[in-house]
C-alpha cells in the first residue's frame, strides 16, 4: 500500500474536494481521477457488490477527524460479502488501514461521508456469483446533514415493500438492492415529503429508506426485530446502548402500521440521517404539533456529542485519523 508524500507527515494536509481527492483503489492510495473501472465489470453490470456509509466527525477544538464506528463497519461489510461470494483477502485491520490512509491523503478538515465498496471486478457477461474475481475500493466526501435534523420530517407509508429476505437480503447493504430504495424515496420527494416509511411483504412496519425506526409509546422506545427485513443498523445499536444508559425501556416487536400514527415519537437514525425526529406521517402530526420529544432529544444530544469527541465517553466508538 502506498501514500502520497503530501500525506507522510501524519497531520492533516489541504483539503481536497471528490473531483482532486484521493481514493483507496487497488490495494493503495490513489487519485480518484484514477480510480475507474471497466464498463465491462461484473458488479455494473449485474449489482454484484455490497458497501457500507461510514461517518467522519471533524473536531475544530482537537483538530482532529473522528471516524465513528469503523472496524464495526467493515465487520458488517465482510459479512455482506459472504452473501455474494465475495472474497477481498483483506482483515479488518487492512480494511481500515487503508481507509485511514485515504483519509489522511485528503486531509479533511470537515465531517465526511466514506464509502467502501466490495465488489465482483471481472470483466465478464455471466450471471454468477462462484469464481468471479472480487476489489475493494474506497473514497469520501465532505457532508454535512443527510437530512435536516432540525426539524420534524414529514415523511410517507410508501406503497413499495420492502425487500423480502428471500429475494435480496435486508441485512446485507446490496448495491443492487437499493433499487428497492430508489424507488420508494423518488415518489415521497415527488409527492412532497422528506422520506418514506417501508413496510414488509405482510405489511408491518420495516424502517425508513435507508435507514432504521424507533417509535417510543408510554415511555417504551420500540424498534422492528431484525426477523422484519431490516438492515441491523449499527447507529441501531448505538441508540440501543444511549437507551439503556439512560434506563429507557428498549423494546423489540412487530410495528403496525397505525401504530405510527398516534405514537409519542417516532424517529430515524443511521449513519446518513444520524439521529432525526419525525413530526409527521401521512399527514398525521406526531406527538406534540410534531416538535421533537424528550426522548429523541436526550439521545440526539448524546449521540453526537459522543461521535464528535465532545465528550469522553464511548471511546470505543471513534478511531483518530490524524496522528498527533
Amino acid at each position: 500500500m502506498t501514500t502520497p508524500t503530501r500525506a507522510a507527515a501524519g497531520g492533516p494536509p489541504p483539503t481536497s474536494s471528490i473531483d482532486t481527492g484521493y481514493a483507496f483503489f487497488e490495494g493503495r492510495v490513489a487519485p480518484l481521477a484514477e480510480a475507474n473501472i471497466s464498463i465491462a465489470t461484473h458488479a455494473f453490470n449485474y449489482g454484484t457488490g455490497c458497501f457500507e456509509g461510514i461517518r467522519g466527525y471533524w473536531n475544530e477544538e482537537q483538530e482532529q477527524l473522528y471516524v465513528l464506528k469503523l472496524p464495526e463497519h467493515l465487520e458488517r461489510l465482510l459479512r455482506s460479502c459472504r452473501l455474494l461470494k465475495i472474497d477481498l483477502g483483506m482483515s479488518v485491520d487492512e480494511l481500515v488501514q487503508g481507509i485511514l490512509a485515504m483519509l489522511r491523503a485528503n486531509g479533511f478538515r470537515s465531517d465526511v461521508y466514506v464509502r467502501p465498496i466490495a465488489y465482483k471486478s471481472g470483466r465478464m457477461i455471466k450471471v454468477a456469483l462462484a469464481k468471479i474475481p472480487s476489489s475493494f475500493a474506497a473514497f469520501a466526501v465532505p457532508m454535512g446533514d443527510y437530512l435536516d435534523t432540525t426539524r420534524g420530517l414529514r415523511v410517507t407509508i410508501s406503497s413499495w415493500r420492502r425487500l423480502d429476505d428471500n429475494a435480496i437480503p435486508a441485512r446485507g447493504k446490496v448495491t443492487g438492492g437499493y433499487i428497492n430504495t430508489a424507488l420508494a424515496v423518488d415518489d415521497a420527494i415527488n409527492a412532497g415529503f422528506d422520506d418514506t416509511i417501508m413496510l414488509t411483504g405482510d405489511g408491518h412496519v420495516a424502517e425508513g429508506s435507508s435507514c432504521n425506526l424507533f417509535m417510543v409509546r408510554n415511555g417504551v422506545l420500540v424498534t422492528p426485530p431484525v426477523s422484519e427485513d431490516i438492515l441491523v443498523g449499527i447507529t441501531r445499536g448505538a441508540v440501543v446502548e444511549l437507551a439503556r444508559e439512560h434506563e429507557i425501556p428498549v423494546q423489540e416487536r412487530r410495528i403496525d402500521r397505525s401504530e405510527l400514527y398516534t405514537a409519542d415519537e417516532l424517529f430515524f437514525c443511521g449513519t446518513g440521517v444520524q439521529i432525526a425526529h419525525i413530526g409527521e406521517v401521512d399527514g398525521r402530526q406526531i406527538g406534540e404539533s410534531g416538535r421533537r420529544g424528550p426522548i429523541v432529544t436526550r439521545l440526539q444530544a448524546r449521540y453526537l456529542a459522543a461521535s464528535r469527541g465532545a465528550i469522553p465517553d464511548y471511546p470505543s466508538w471513534r478511531t483518530a485519523v490524524y496522528e498527533k
